[in-house]
Order: structure tokens, then C-alpha cells, then sequence
């Protein structure tokens, strides 16, 4: 959701922090389990996922349009089998804003950007982007069905509406893609018995199954992931532990959050990795930045066919003036690792000082 100006405050890194670029071969370095002796490797694929992206004409563009805001990430963007983000507004042009007469002001706020920036989507390397969140309807039906149009003319796919399973091939895999939020015009969020069905149907198309969930209440203070339903501005935001680990009961290979607007940690839940935000992608002019606002990452894994987690790595990123750019000393990293001790004490992932998570 596009974020208030929320008060920033000051997160002590506490340590020593290992500086690396983090370099194409630097994935390497997180390898496969070895197969035993006589049996054959796992077939696997690549895919990452990135947090909110809001872009609106009406607040100003960034230079270069869409590829301009992901100029510093593209090498990444481009460098798994599978890229996926939180796409917040519509690409459309007209319609009615929710907000009404303009698209700011208070705490209403109204996201737009042009459908030619589905096609920019695409080259800058992303596959499918999520639809359930509470701005894919900010300028109506007209709206949603402009920016549907839009990614499907671009050849980038997505989920998220009621009762929808997205699939996709990868190599040897078959993917299913499953997107909620806690709204009417999305698969519910609050309802987890209907979307455990949703889940369990999607677990029947594919062997694997990604479930990308916006979820939480938002703001610089929301790091930690609480138990219990969550709510911002007078709405019900669920209760993300419930449902990520609901959906993974259900047959979900990871869940993939997003909404927060920072970052949250990573749980390790019946071997199963659920991250529960990785904050704002890009937010130019949108969302709301600095300190923790500002702290970002690409949560990259490598899962075999069957839904395996085989390897993973968050790549840490920092937003400037709204736009994402790789983070040298890797604070993002460190950060999650320690919101994953601090939230999950026995349910936590090992993440060294560079990204790699020790399985």
C-alpha cells in the first residue's frame, strides 16, 4: 500500500559485516546438496522475488520509465529462471482514482503508470508480477482490465484474482502460482479455508506451487512479524503466520510475501521457507523511504521440480530516492538475519553475512 510519511528510525547493524559485490558467480558459492553415491541430481530451477513496486504519472515518473527505475538491478532481474514482484497500481491511462478529484492527499493514495511499462517489465526480466494486493483496483474495473491487457500483451503473466491458479513452465518444472490479499476483488486472504482449497487445487495442476501473499499491517515500526491479525487504517490485514503456514499445510512449496513496506524475517516452517515482506522495490515518489523504509532485497532461491528447497540467498538492496540499487556491505542481509532469530527462535533459517542461507 502507498505508505503515509511514516516516521524513520535509526537501526543499529550490530557487527561486523562482510562487503561483497555481490557478482553473477557469487551464486555459486551456496551449492546444491550432493547427491548420493549411484542416484541421479534433482532437476532445479531458479527463482527470486522482489517486493513493492509503485510507480504513478500523476507524482512523477523516473527518468528512463520503468527500465530507468531498475537500471542498477538489471543484471540481477535478469539472472534467474524466474523473476516475481508485487506490482502496486494499475498501468492504465483515464478512469476514476478511489481517491477521487487527485490521487494524494490524507491517507488515500492512488497508483497509475502507463500500460507501455508492462512491456518494460518484461525486458527488464520479469516473468509474472502479483495482482492481490489493495492497489490493483485503484482506478476501477476499468483500470484492472487496462494493466491485464497490458501484461498479457507484454507476455508477462500474473495471479492474484479471485479464485485464479497462473502456471508455468520452467525446464523440467511445472509451477503454480497462487496470489492473495485480504480484499474482496483478490483471493481472500481472510477466508484460509477457501484459500486452502485454492491451494490444494493449484498442488493438483502443479508439483510446485508459490504462494505470494500481501499481508500486514505497514509502517517503519512493522519489522517484527506478530502473532495474531494485523490491521492499518481501520482494515483487517490477516494474520500472516496463520496463513503462511495454512498454505504450506495445504501444499505450498514457499510462501512470498509483501505489504509491510520493510522488511520481515524468514521462517523455516515444515522445511519450508515463508518470507514475510522484503519491503518497498521501487517507490519513486510513491512510497515512503528512508532507514528502514529504505532497506530492500531480492529473495533468490533454487527449488528442484518437485518443490524442493535446494538452495537460497537474499541479495541486499537499498533504495534511493525510491529506486533499488545492490547494497555493498550487504545490511539488508544482516538485518534479516536477525528479524528471522528474533521472530522465529527455533523456526529460522542460518543467513551468513553475505545472504547465503545454510540449509
Amino acid at each position: 500500500m502507498g505508505s503515509v510519511a511514516l516516521g524513520c528510525r535509526r537501526v543499529a547493524l550490530i557487527g561486523a559485516i562482510t562487503t561483497t559485490m555481490l557478482a553473477g558467480h557469487a551464486w555459486a558459492a551456496n551449492p546444491k546438496p550432493k547427491p548420493k553415491p549411484g542416484s541421479k541430481p534433482a532437476a532445479s530451477f531458479t527463482l527470486q522475488w522482489v517486493g513493492d513496486m509503485a510507480l504513478s504519472t500523476e507524482r512523477g515518473l523516473p527518468p528512463g520509465g520503468f527500465l530507468g527505475a531498475v537500471h542498477a538491478m538489471r543484471g540481477y532481474l535478469g539472472s534467474a529462471d524466474l523473476t516475481v514482484g508485487n506490482l502496486e497500481g494499475t498501468l492504465s491511462v483515464g478512469g476514476v482514482s478511489k481517491c477521487g478529484a487527485g490521487a494524494g492527499g490524507g491517507t488515500c493514495f492512488a497508483f497509475q503508470a502507463p500500460p507501455a511499462y508492462a512491456e518494460q517489465l518484461h525486458t527488464a526480466g520479469f516473468d509474472l508480477v502479483n495482482q492481490a494486493n489493495n492497489h490493483s483496483m485503484d482506478y476501477g474495473e476499468s483500470g484492472r482490465i487496462q494493466t491485464l491487457a497490458a501484461l498479457r500483451r507484454a507476455g508477462v503473466k500474473q495471479t492474484g484474482l479471485p479464485g485464479e491458479i497462473t502456471t508455468m513452465r520452467v525446464k523440467t518444472a511445472k509451477i503454480a502460482f497462487v496470489g492473495f490479499a485480504p480484499y474482496a476483488f483478490d483471493a481472500d486472504l481472510l477466508d484460509i479455508p477457501a484459500a486452502q482449497a485454492l491451494i490444494r487445487r493449484a498442488r493438483r495442476r502443479a508439483r510446485v506451487v508459490v504462494v505470494l501473499i500481501h499481508a500486514g499491517a505497514e509502517g517503519a515500526d512493522r519489522d517484527h512479524t506478530p502473532y495474531g491479525e494485523e490491521h492499518f487504517l481501520g482494515e483487517d490485514r490477516g494474520d500472516p503466520r496463520a496463513f503462511a503456514h495454512a498454505a504450506i499445510d495445504a501444499g505450498a512449496s514457499l510462501v512470498l510475501g509483501s505489504g509491510p513496506h520493510v522488511i520481515r524475517g524468514v521462517e523455516r516452517y515444515r522445511g519450508r521457507p515463508i518470507a514475510y515482506s522484503l519491503g518497498n522495490f521501487i517507490g519513486y515518489h510513491t512510497l515512503s523511504g528512508g532507514g528502514l523504509l529504505s532497506e530492500s532485497g531480492i529473495f533468490r532461491v533454487t527449488l528442484s521440480d518437485k518443490g524442493g528447497l535446494l538452495a537460497a540467498r537474499w541479495i541486499s538492496v537499498r533504495l534511493s530516492d525510491g529506486l533499488p540499487h545492490p547494497e555493498g556491505d550487504n545490511a539488508a542481509a544482516h538485518l534479516v538475519a536477525g528479524l528471522s532469530r528474533e521472530d522465529f527462535p527455533t523456526r529460522h533459517f542460518d543467513i551468513a553475512a553475505d545472504g547465503l542461507f545454510r540449509l
